[in-house]
């Protein structure tokens, strides 16, 4: 498989979620970010405004999570956190389904909760990763999330928060990929670590991925390009 630095920079959303980063930690996070022109940075949704200020002029996208990281917020707590985000210059939403309800088999709130969401950032303009945490799920359960994020034209399904028993695996990402409708791209997170996991994740079909070892993967994709090019 062929690629460029950009097509595997731009897959990479640069996670700055963990509760513990300071404010100094925030602002190295979106330099790194920056630096390597990653496609976003999913940052705590308290410092969006000011990440949106910061990458303002460049190419990466300023993103947040809504009803994170349980996905058991009220329905209208997490449209409210939407429009938050969106006031603040979020311009892709990451947010998490009511785990519980999709458990309990009530699919039309599950649907609800996700559209109320989904509804506004694209009034905006703007795009939804819906997470399902798949870790808690059966398969039965994913392919109908597929199924309702289809029907409301998600942009992304998204594996896990990358904060609960298991990340990204290959079978949840195929059956993903053969669940959602063409135009509805898939996104791993948890467990991308290595540039070798990310072009995994890519061959299933995956667009974009979550990750905090954004120097890592990146410095090792200059590395082997270049020596692929001085071969």
């Amino acid at each position: 498989m062929t690629y460029t630095y950009r097509d595997i920079a731009k897959m990479i959303d640069h996670s700055l979620l963990n509760p513990t980063l300071t404010v100094a930690d925030l602002e190295a996070g979106c330099r790194v970010a920056v630096e390597y022109d990653v496609a976003s940075v999913c940052i705590m949704p308290y410092y969006l405004r000011r990440c949106a200020e910061r990458l303002a002029g460049s190419t990466v996208v300023p993103s947040t999570t809504i009803g994170f990281p349980h996905g058991g917020h009220a329905t209208r707590i997490k449209a409210a956190e939407a429009q938050q985000a969106l006031d603040d210059g979020g311009r892709e939403l990451d947010m998490v389904i009511n785990i519980s309800k999709a458990l309990s088999g009530d699919w039309d709130y599950v649907r609800e909760d996700i559209r109320a969401v989904i509804e506004p950032a694209h009034a905006r303009g703007q795009k939804v990763k819906v997470i399902f945490e798949n870790c808690y799920l059966a398969d039965e359960h994913k392919i109908r999330l597929c199924e309702i994020c289809g029907e409301l034209a998600a942009d992304w399904v998204k594996t896990s928060t990358g904060y609960g028993t298991g990340g990204a695996t290959d079978e949840d990402l195929i059956l993903m990929r053969k669940h959602s409708p063409a135009r509805t791209q898939v996104k791993a997170a948890g467990g991308v670590r290595t540039l070798d996991r990310l072009l995994e994740v890519r061959a299933l079909g995956v667009t974009r991925v979550g990750a905090s070892r954004t120097a890592d993967i990146l410095e090792e994709c200059r590395s082997r390009l270049a020596s692929s090019e001085g071969a």
